[in-house]
């Protein structure tokens, strides 16, 4: 399967759901980079108007290069479309994100969100959340180990994320440090689980979306696109 092209059709794909006037969330990621260009090539030729608030630096200069407008939550925390992608997504909707690290932002821009459209390939497809993905929880750094243990009580295997480049951990755009939880038979019940981490000290937020996905668009090598909502 060529994921590139699968990629890109889901990104063009997520650009047709964009109309003039709009507010965006602009999502991170190189499935969501696809459907960033695609919207700027429309505002280059087109002159669609439209403002965009990343989230994360990465998606902040994607934006700048491709000429999209930038705004922020403090402006008008209201937004009509989220354009974003996933590490694993359900059949129903449900999503793990956070590969890239920028999950607590991007949390925060979808539930601000009318329109939440999320763009995937195919190997993104699970029957069951934490079956090929780990689930990252970011943490305050005096936190890991507690919060740790705290996931292996939970039947995780928790692992500090570590950056290639240099030699530490990797940092958010907020600081602190990222846990990668792995759940051997994957998350039985991620709304449980989502409440236990929500009241953990420590944690400030984790890549369990759920109930937030309106619309998840699946791009294929053919250049279609499965959409379901």
């Amino acid at each position: 399967m060529n994921r590139d092209d699968a990629k890109r059709a889901a990104g063009r794909e997520a650009a047709t759901l964009v109309h003039d006037g709009m507010r965006l969330g602009l999502g991170t990621g190189s499935t969501t980079a696809y459907a960033l260009e695609a919207i700027g090539r429309r505002i280059h030729d087109n002159g669609l108007t439209v403002e965009g608030v990343p989230t994360s630096f990465e998606a902040e200069r994607m934006a700048r290069t491709h000429g999209i407008p930038l705004t922020t939550l403090d402006k008008d925390p209201h937004l009509d479309l989220v354009v974003d992608g996933a590490d694993e997504v359900d059949d129903r909707l449900r999503l793990i994100k956070g590969r890239g690290g920028a999950h607590a932002r991007e949390k925060v821009v979808a539930t601000q969100a009318e329109r939440f459209a999320v763009v995937v390939d195919p190997s993104k497809c699970v029957d069951q959340l934490g079956e090929q993905a780990a689930l990252p929880v970011e943490v305050l750094p005096m936190a890991v180990t507690p919060v740790s243990r705290a996931l292996e009580d939970l039947g995780a295997t928790p692992e500090l994320r570590v950056a290639t480049e240099k030699d530490g951990p990797v940092v958010t755009d907020q600081g602190l440090w990222i846990l990668d939880a792995r759940f051997p038979d994957g998350i039985a019940d991620p709304a449980a689980l989502r409440r236990t981490l929500g009241v953990r000290p420590g944690v400030l937020d984790h890549g369990l979306f759920l109930d937030l996905a309106t619309d998840v668009l699946v791009g294929r090598p053919d250049g279609t696109v499965d959409h379901r909502s």
